[in-house]
């Protein structure tokens, strides 16, 4: 407890046994001992007496002075700090070395751990030694623990791996959520919000303004994202950079090249669209990747590649398209369409640009603009014809029947492009967003078949569910079911558990409104595998049993 005072010369606990051993009158060498190390003030001794006939131990009174000295030490560390004499950091090395030998000792350790904090360049012996020593390292702070990290990329992957695993729990439990809403999804949180996460301000606070830390956390963030796919290490890339941005950490900011891209799309996501002058502004950004730069379309790419950045892109194409159709003009002529769509081509190819390190900006397919898109406008059109249709007085209809069938053309391209199948599926979100039940009935059955099988992501399947319950007076009808689960959700459960437990969540929220025949029907086809949303309507449907649906 005690190790180090003999190294500066002070007595210790074995020192006062040996006096006790060696003389021959006791209670003289323990006046002496306290006289030599106690508190070497003459006009003190006089007062001590008093004490004693208050009762006061003389621990008590040299604890009491110890922790008053102790704060003022501490406090005398951070004015010395933070002032601006040249030789401040020399006074700090000089009473670390005096200090360090009792770092073990509880009652000194706050003092060198205040010391060692202040200390822009730990000397590397001593960083040394508080790495070594599990104790001493896990209470030095995170400034200390940041320049032990830079030169010890294992040990800081150890401290950072368990809080990216948190992000990416956090993200899939949000995913799968049990609360259906199309007011408040995945999507819902502002970017400022998101950055609040405990994950993301636990890693800017250890990376501080230290640039190889940053670096260090961005390759954890390629590797783990080339290695699982997972594209919520790009929406943590993303944030990483903007809640830096946020604290103003200009040390990294100003090396990130992708800072600005960063700054300018966080606004669009905020806003859910982008709008004009910001589109030309991270054109701009694109458009001004130099010649031996071109490394710097990873990052770009896997910044695109975060679903809200995506999410932001597919939304602003979805409403594009509608402005394109009410000018009755064609997506090729829209300059900003086009931009949505390469910055959506080079985030769908963040994953093959780093995996491959051929950093050049996937070509677009033509075909999406000239014939892919044109068929989504066809829908809409086919969609627009059929409601006008409906609205003409008795005398003035035709016998025109809503369309059943899709246009050749879409059905080829959400199997076989990866930007029009999510183009494709957030159409699909935009129709029953509108309550359009028979454009789903419609559209449902081609996403069996989709790109990469995207249509079963759970980032769709999340956001379909949560659009459904604005239709839920609609699953009383068998027909609108059998779209829904038949003609898709169920083509898919049995080979994707992902799919299973959306079915359920689903189920769960429209328990009441889903005809009672059809639920026991659905129940049967899902396995009763041991999730929480089973039991649960297993539980529902055995107590309104004889009910019928209202």
């Amino acid at each position: 407890m005690f190790a180090g005072l003999p190294e500066l010369g002070i007595s210790n606990g074995e020192d006062l046994k040996e006096t006790l051993t060696n003389c021959t009158e006791p209670l003289k060498a323990i006046d002496q001992f306290q006289m030599e190390n106690g508190i070497l003030l003459p006009t003190l001794q006089s007062a001590l007496p008093f004490l004693d006939l208050h009762g006061t131990p003389r621990l008590e009174f040299h604890q009491s002075v110890f922790d008053e000295l102790r704060e003022k030490l501490m406090e005398r560390v951070a004015t010395i700090a933070e002032g601006k004499d040249e030789d401040r950091y020399i006074k700090l090395e000089e009473l670390l070395e005096k200090s360090f030998p009792l770092v073990k000792m509880p009652s000194i350790q706050p003092i060198v751990m205040q010391v060692l904090k202040h200390l822009p360049k730990v000397p590397e012996k001593k960083l040394k030694q508080v790495m070594a020593d599990k104790e001493l390292y896990k209470v030095c702070s995170v400034e200390v623990k940041r320049q032990i990290w830079q030169d010890n990329q294992a040990l800081f992957g150890d401290e950072v791996s368990p809080l990216l695993k948190q992000y990416i729990v956090e993200k899939e439990a949000a995913l799968f959520s049990s609360d259906l809403s199309i007011l408040h999804n995945f999507f819902s949180p502002s970017p400022k919000t998101r950055r609040q996460g405990e994950v993301v301000l636990k890693l800017t606070q250890m990376i501080g303004k230290n640039v190889k830390l940053y670096d260090m956390v961005l390759q954890f963030l390629r590797t783990l994202f080339l290695r699982t796919r997972n594209v919520h290490y790009c929406t943590l890339r993303a944030e990483l950079l903007m809640s830096l941005h946020d604290l103003d950490v200009s040390e990294i900011c100003s090396v990130d090249p992708c800072h600005k891209f960063s700054w300018c799309l966080d606004a669009c996501i905020r806003e859910k669209f982008v709008d004009a002058k910001r589109a030309r502004e991270l054109q701009g950004f694109l458009d001004g990747v130099k010649k031996g730069q071109e490394q710097v379309l990873g990052d770009l790419s896997m910044i695109l590649c975060d679903p809200f950045a995506c999410n932001t892109l597919v939304l602003s194409t979805v409403r594009n398209l509608q402005e394109l159709l009410s000018q009755d003009a064609l997506p090729r002529d829209s300059p900003d369409l086009l931009l949505l769509l390469r910055m959506l081509s080079l985030g769908q190819g963040a994953w093959d640009m780093i995996d491959s390190q051929v950093f050049k900006e996937p070509r677009m397919d033509l075909e999406v603009v000239t014939r892919f898109l044109p068929a989504v406008m066809s829908i809409v059109v086919d969609d627009y014809t059929f409601t006008v249709e409906q609205k003409l007085p008795s005398e003035e209809k035709t016998s025109l029947t809503y369309p059943t069938t899709l246009p050749e053309t879409f059905s080829r391209y959400i199997q076989e492009n990866r930007v029009a199948c999510e183009i494709g599926l957030y159409y699909v979100l935009h129709i029953a967003k509108q309550r359009n039940k028979n454009a789903l009935q419609r559209l449902l059955p081609a996403l069996v078949d989709t790109y990469n099988d995207m249509a079963f992501g759970d980032i769709f399947l999340h956001l379909l569910t949560g659009h459904l319950t604005l239709l839920s007076d609609e699953f009383g009808s068998e027909e609108f079911c059998t779209a829904v689960f038949d003609n898709f959700l169920l083509t898919s459960f049995s080979s994707k558990e992902n799919v299973h437990r959306h079915c359920l969540r689903l189920l769960n929220h429209l328990q009441q409104k889903v005809l009672a025949s059809y639920m026991e029907t659905v129940m049967k086809t899902l396995e009763p595998p041991k999730q929480v949303f089973y039991r649960k309507l297993t539980e529902y449907i055995i107590s309104v049993a004889a009910v019928p649906a209202k």
